[in-house]
């Protein structure tokens, strides 16, 4: 028996076509969708809505779990999206997550895009998980997406050509995987490991790009390819734990309110998703960080773009990517590939 050997699709952009200002209505013109079934976890909200709102027009059956089921159907019946499937899911909560997906498989129906989209930014320190030991961020943003993904596993196989999308951001430049503390629990025992919003957000961001690479390492012999997208900055529910005077002193607005120049809009920053997810320019190709449309460039350390464009290298090491889901198996005790 021959030995499956996953491809390895360069860090390099392919030159789409497409960039910063497109939309997610550029980049899925002309696609039929028409009987390809969906699930975008938060397509309810802020760039969620819009990617929802980009598939259903182009034909697909979406599904959209939600923490809060009633708001999120009042939401989409008033966005003309009542034909969309509307179930329960919270993220922070493994029994939720297990029975979502049962029900989903129970359906029958294969899984030809899963689109992790939900997130927490900048939370304050909250643990949730089956012992209440787990930092929120991690544990929504990453563990809650790993589980899911995995117990969805076989009708994401079953579909033939799956697509896995791990929203990610820039935010994962501001940390890499913390093995040894995962949850900032040394902390708590007097250490040094004191929490910060930030870098707990930059960790679930890291997490996300690198489960990606590993979910495409894994799902290739059965046709499944995985990307991490970035964005852009965009402003969103998202940034809810956020006060004005930090935006400001973070320059994403000023004094008078006044969004950063550099912000897309909601319609630009669903766009590098659903390309990700629909374009037939990534066929064959995976486990890749993507933004603005394209496949991105490996961060050049002290570059002027650093900070904003890019993807660090440990957020795509491919040994980082490895052990993170073994930690993540051994956590949330779900591995379809074990």
């Amino acid at each position: 028996m021959t030995s499956f050997i996953a491809e390895t699709t360069p860090q390099h952009p392919i030159g789409s076509g497409f960039g910063a200002n497109s939309t997610a209505a550029d980049v899925i013109a002309g696609r039929d969708l028409t009987g390809t079934h969906v699930i975008v976890t938060g397509g309810y909200s802020g760039l969620g809505l819009e990617v929802t709102r980009a598939l259903v027009g182009a034909g697909a059956s979406v599904t959209v779990p939600a923490r809060r089921p009633e708001h999120a159907r009042d939401v989409l019946d008033g966005e003309g999206l009542s034909g969309v499937e509307v179930d329960e899911l919270d993220l922070a909560d493994l029994a939720s997550v297990a029975a979502f997906a049962k029900r989903y498989l129970d359906s029958g129906r294969s899984l030809g895009i899963l689109i992790n989209n939900a997130a927490i930014m900048a939370a304050p320190l909250t643990r949730v998980g089956p012992d209440q030991s787990w930092e929120s961020q991690f544990a929504t943003n990453h563990l809650g997406h790993y589980a899911l993904t995995n117990y969805l596993w076989p009708a994401l196989a079953a579909h033939g050509g799956a697509r896995v999308v791990e929203l990610s951001s820039t935010g994962h430049k501001m940390s890499p995987i913390r093995f040894d503390d995962l949850n900032f629990t040394s902390g708590d025992a007097g250490g040094d490991s004191a929490y910060d919003k930030w870098v707990a957000y930059g960790q679930a961001k890291t997490a996300n790009s690198l489960f990606a690479i590993q979910l495409d390492i894994l799902g290739q012999e059965a046709g499944v390819r995985a990307f991490a997208v970035h964005p852009g900055g965009i402003m969103t529910p998202l940034q809810r734990h956020l006060g004005r005077e930090e935006m400001i002193a973070s320059g994403w607005m000023d004094e008078a309110g006044n969004v950063n120049s550099r912000f897309k809009s909601v319609e630009q920053g669903a766009a590098t998703t659903v390309w990700a997810a629909t374009s037939p320019q990534l066929a064959g190709k995976g486990g890749v960080y993507c933004e603005d449309c394209d496949i991105a460039e490996v961060t050049v350390p002290g570059s002027p773009t650093e900070r904003i464009s890019g993807v660090n290298a440990h957020a795509i090491d491919r040994e980082a990517a490895a052990r993170l889901w073994a930690v993540s198996a051994e956590l949330t005790g779900v591995n379809a590939f074990a």
